[in-house]
């Protein structure tokens, strides 16, 4: 099919959905200046002095938190990054009663900057942490300006205990109120769309196997491992995707 044909087909199943969910990865963020992790500019292949999945474990984090701020505010922090066209797409399609939730495994916070209300954040936010020892929250602000401290690193008002990101490294479990809610939404589906991501991060990207709904899309630059198994497949840019289509009420 040719791409007008394929958002044609696109736009078929959108207009016959009632409860659509959108499954996301690092791919929907890219066009907002956030790097992804795979891809040929991603974060595994830039040069640190430790590979970027050893640097965001929760043992390397206990081990040397310094190092970790030094990676985590470089790269994971994106200053004034802005909600894309597939973000404000997204967030149309739930204004217009058409999407039910987002399902993200980013932690940047743009599906609600582009407001979006019913988003599943399965591996947390930058926006968000809290101190270690008390619980005290913070904002991602306070995380940034902590870098010109004697340590570098941030440490709680009330109590000097380390505060901590609310994002979820490797070795950490995913929250099980979040899976519990994703899995719900995803569940009772009639379209699941997936997009910009490679479905290779575990155990996030199994949550798609508790679809049962009628329509399974795939929108991503390269192929992924369900593309078999999709009623429609479009390997392009998802900004480019979302933005053709055309968003109208139930």
């Amino acid at each position: 099919m040719t791409f007008e044909e394929q958002i044609a087909e696109l736009q078929r199943i959108y207009d016959e959905s009632s409860d659509i969910v959108f499954f996301g990865g690092a791919g929907v963020s890219t066009e907002s200046g956030i790097p992804d992790f795979r891809s040929q500019d991603g974060l595994y292949n830039q040069q640190w002095n430790y590979p970027p999945e050893t640097i965001i474990s929760r043992s390397f984090f206990d081990h040397d938190p310094k190092e970790f701020y030094r990676f985590y505010r470089a790269k994971l922090i994106i200053k004034d990054a802005k909600p894309n066209a597939a973000h404000i797409a997204l967030a149309e399609m739930e204004a217009a009663g058409k999407l039910s939730a987002v399902v993200t495994q980013n932690i940047d916070g743009l599906h609600q900057k582009a407001g979006s209300k019913k988003v599943f954040e399965l591996h947390g936010s930058t926006l968000r942490n809290y101190c270690m020892n008390c619980g005290e929250e913070y904002d991602i602000g306070y995380i940034e300006k902590s870098k010109s401290s004697p340590d570098t690193l941030p440490h709680c008002k009330k109590c000097s205990g380390l505060i901590k990101p609310d994002v979820v490294l490797y070795e950490e479990s995913l929250n099980d109120n979040v899976v519990e809610g994703a899995i719900k939404a995803i569940s009772k589906a009639d379209t699941l769309i997936i997009g910009g991501t490679s479905l290779v991060v575990y155990p996030a990207a199994g949550l798609i196997r508790y679809f049962s709904g009628k329509n399974l899309v795939l929108l991503n630059k390269s192929e992924t491992s369900s593309d078999r198994d999709a009623n429609l497949v479009i390997h392009d840019s998802i900004g480019k995707i979302l933005k053709n289509l055309k968003i109208c009420p139930n």
